[in-house]
């Protein structure tokens, strides 16, 4: 048989369950775009999809070199995961950087795709590459290498358009992509209606990349190279309307629900930083909603707006990340001593100072509990997931308005950036947030007092402005009742037990801790943030190796839930794994004298499941 006849011959198309893909490349290749459309492609079949998308900290590094390389992580699976997964299946890597940075952790086996028309002599040295690795044996033994000139095909498939050899270099993230939609069975249709919305204006770069697209797929088609194509069928979802979401979209979406659960306008202040800063991006598209954002000149001034957005009675959201955080402080400590219902929203990255700005890390937990002057408590949320994130935005809405206190709600560079397949809620399915402005002075001709408590201590929140009800806030200690200026040393002290109590009553509002697992045995595994996904993972592994093994992931860190205490007590060990030194670790110990263990990992990167399982085991045998 002849060779075109070999390539006529339909390939054989094996089904598996899950599959790791990452696309990696120079930050200008489109990495991140072919991953998003891969992952937006894999939802709208129904696979359970998550993410990891990993910037380059350098705003525009020198092209090729190994602090360029920018990188998409996915996981797509027929059935449920929890994690973008450990070790990669496919491996797309556009320039020697790329494969230096990334091939460490594709798995022994694995597929490696390469552009081989970028392994030239200046991108070699660029790479610190000696030799070139596309004829190393270690690398052509161990791994499935494809060698594709990319770059010479896209350019082939564009000619005839007009294009300049750079804009038709930049179509070849479509190919790549073009050749994976073809060796996973995937339909290309939802990329190519994309491809004609983003480029509408521009009908020659829409035909471009749709071409350099279709040649993708016809290489993986044509070529004898691949012997075998893979097919992921659907995941068994719950019934429902499903959209992709990041967990800063996430925010957005609730800050946008808000004003139909409130009944109140929500302004959201912020300041640009990584990775926090497209949550403003987000909402500021949403001002049909109810939504008023403003980009305020440095992170002191957004913060002070949303607290006089607060004490004009507006549901008040102000965001930032570590740096940001630290600068907020003193007006964070203003909005405690006022008692106005805020949420601070702390997307946490690598530090300390500006630190690693596009990497992960969970560094902000103690900064969240003490990092105020003064005793200055504040409850503290954080979420597991991207979806997640739009739960417990409408719950720290909940409790701020609630108890009249600045909230923090943390989440993480992993989370903030990573997508998942996400349920979209009925609004009638989710509860009212009651909001209550008094409206008269006293009935019986006194003054309004503005720091008169109900039964959980929480003062009333009047407009300024309404008749009767006139009062001034400040930073200054408040009398007891009255709101006036004081510095009698018993009122300070009075007070300043009075705030931390409130703060304590938000633990009967709270749902109990609940536990996956055995409810007593050897080991609860104690989590919080981002890590949800990979310790539940290792977790549900252990068990299944017979291993008396519970999870106990924490979404409130502020007051703890009021039977946590309990649950530690309940288990011979307490492992906290945590991407920091040990912050929730050290809270654990000093709260309910439990004798924790830490496993802490700060690189950047998520956990692994495997050094998740690893840990357990250690920890089982101690």
């Amino acid at each position: 048989m002849t060779a075109a006849a070999l390539a006529a011959q339909p390939r054989p198309l094996e089904s598996i369950e899950s599959v790791v893909i990452r696309f990696c490349g120079d930050s200008g290749d489109g990495m991140q775009l072919a991953g998003t459309q891969f992952t937006n492609v894999s939802a709208v079949f129904g696979n359970d999809v998550s993410t990891l998308p990993d910037f380059p900290a350098e705003i525009r590094a020198p092209a090729g070199s190994l602090a360029g390389v920018s990188g998409y992580q996915l996981c797509f699976s027929s059935h449920e995961i929890y994690t973008p997964g450990d070790e990669v299946d496919t491996l797309v890597a556009m320039n020697p950087a790329a494969l230096k940075t990334n091939l460490g952790d594709l798995h022994s086996g694995g597929t490696l795709i390469v552009n081989e028309d970028a392994f030239d002599k200046s991108s070699l040295a660029k790479a610190q590459y000696s030799t070139n690795p596309l004829a190393d044996s270690r690398i052509t033994s161990n791994y499935r290498v494809h060698n594709v000139p990319m770059t010479r095909l896209t350019r082939d498939a564009v000619e005839g358009l007009g294009l300049s050899q750079r804009e038709a270099d930049r179509c070849k993230n479509f190919f790549a992509l073009g050749l994976v939609y073809w060796l996973y069975d995937r339909d290309p249709e939802p990329t190519r209606h994309w491809i004609r919305d983003k480029f509408a204006k521009k009908p020659q770069f829409a035909e471009a990349n749709l071409r350099a697209l279709q040649a993708g797929i016809n290489y993986g088609d044509s070529t004898e190279a691949f012997a075998v194509h893979y097919r992921v069928p659907p995941a068994k979802l719950a019934p429902g309307r499903y959209r992709k979401i990041t967990g800063n979209e996430a925010l957005a979406l609730a800050m946008a629900t808000a004003p139909r659960l409130t009944g109140k306008d929500v302004f959201y202040a912020g300041y640009p930083i990584t990775p926090a800063s497209d949550i403003l991006h987000q909402l500021s598209e949403l001002k049909n909603f109810g939504v008023k954002t403003f980009q305020a000149e440095d992170e002191i001034a957004a913060v002070t707006s949303a607290i006089g957005a607060a004490f004009g009675g507006a549901i008040a959201v102000t965001g930032s990340s570590g740096p940001g955080i630290a600068l907020k402080g003193e007006g964070i400590g203003l909005a405690v001593m006022t008692e106005l219902p805020l949420v601070i929203i702390d997307v946490q990255r690598g530090g300390p100072s500006t630190g690693l700005p596009t990497k992960t890390e969970q560094s902000d937990l103690l900064l969240a509990s003490f990092g105020r002057n003064g005793d200055c408590p504040l409850p503290i949320l954080a979420a597991q997931s991207p979806g997640d994130c739009f739960t417990m935005m409408l719950e720290a809405l909940r409790i701020a308005v609630g108890f009249m206190t600045p909230v923090f709600l943390l989440t993480d560079g992993y989370i903030a950036n990573g997508a998942e397949p996400w349920a979209i809620p009925k609004l009638a399915d989710l509860h009212p947030i009651p909001v209550h402005h008094p409206a008269e002075p006293p009935t019986n001709g006194d003054p309004f007092q503005p720091y008169l408590r109900d039964e959980h201590l929480v003062r009333p929140w009047a407009i300024p402005g309404t008749a009767g009800l006139e009062h001034r806030i400040g930073g200054i200690e408040k009398a007891d009742v009255t709101g006036n200026i004081c510095y009698d040393a018993e009122n300070h002290q009075h007070m300043t037990r009075i705030r931390a109590q409130k703060v304590a009553n938000v633990a009967a509002a709270i749902p109990p801790q609940p536990v996956d697992g055995p409810a007593s045995g050897d080991l609860l595994v104690v989590s919080w943030g981002g890590t949800f996904g990979a310790v539940r993972t290792a977790t549900t592994a252990a068990r299944r190796q017979g291993q008396s093994v519970a999870h106990a992931h924490l979404r409130y860190l502020n007051p703890f839930p009021a039977n946590l205490g309990e649950v530690l007590r309940s288990y011979r060990r307490v492992l906290v794994p945590e991407l920091n030194t040990g912050q929730l670790r050290m809270l654990l110990r000093a709260t309910f004298l439990v004798d924790a263990i830490g496993f802490n990992k700060v690189q950047g990167k998520p956990f692994l499941v495997a050094e998740l399982v690893s840990a357990i085991r250690d920890a089982l045998e101690a």
